[in-house]
């Protein structure tokens, strides 16, 4: 997985474009098995229950044989990062739409870092059996992709410990409080459990959750 960041003067179309580009161009690479990107394609909403991230942001990412990185993204503009990961879906949708169409609904792409003070172990059983059967439970999720990182690919990438790519049928699902965390009765307990339980294996200071679309190209 490949983490892009937009540079300031570009806007929200002009990053779409070349993100999708430049992923269009590794389809000329016949070692590749999948490519697939997520990418900010708008402002996020001033007011939300989820603190959005306001800068652009995509994620490229493809799967290989071997572990050497494509040199071609680490020498894109705003390149940050490079990962290894484990990828598990708990829960995923039956892809029936083209290769290269856009995902429909919308997605939600979380980047974080485990809780300082435990260790990987228990970070991931937190993680793995008591906030994805949570996520499950409380949130309409059209697909989860959770993705552990293995390793960094490059010196300079950050250290990210986990990548989570969650998908929704319909944007509101997301956006609307009420449809993400359930109707007035629950809304507040489950908010609750929610953070109560996020923060018992993240650092809660460093999450990074963008609002973005999703395109397979090569699946």
């Amino acid at each position: 997985m490949y983490l892009i960041r937009g540079e300031e003067h570009e806007s929200y179309f002009s990053f779409f474009n070349r993100i999708h580009m430049q992923a269009m161009t590794l389809l000329m690479d016949r070692t590749l098995f999948a490519v697939s990107y997520m990418v900010t394609e708008e402002a996020p909403p001033k007011f939300s229950v989820i603190p959005f991230k306001k800068n652009k942001l995509a994620c490229i990412t493809i799967k290989k044989q071997g572990g050497a990185p494509v040199e071609a993204l680490l020498e894109l503009n705003g390149f940050d990062g490079a990962y290894a990961v484990t990828e598990a879906l708990p829960v995923a949708y039956k892809k029936t739409w083209p290769d290269g169409e856009r995902t429909s609904g919308t997605c939600l792409l979380t980047l974080f870092k485990k809780k300082k003070g435990i260790d990987r172990q228990k970070f991931l059983d937190r993680w793995h059996n008591s906030h994805t059967p949570l996520s499950l439970k409380i949130h309409p999720l059209w697909q989860y992709n959770r993705n552990v990182v293995q390793h960094k690919l490059t010196d300079n990438s950050f250290g990210w410990d986990g990548i989570v790519g969650e998908n929704f049928r319909l944007q509101s699902e997301l956006l609307n409080p009420f449809k993400f965390f359930g109707n007035p009765l629950v809304i507040v307990p489950r908010m609750l459990q929610v953070y109560t339980d996020t923060k018992s294996f993240l650092d809660y200071k460093t999450i990074q959750p963008y609002l973005v679309g999703e395109y397979h190209l090569k699946s």
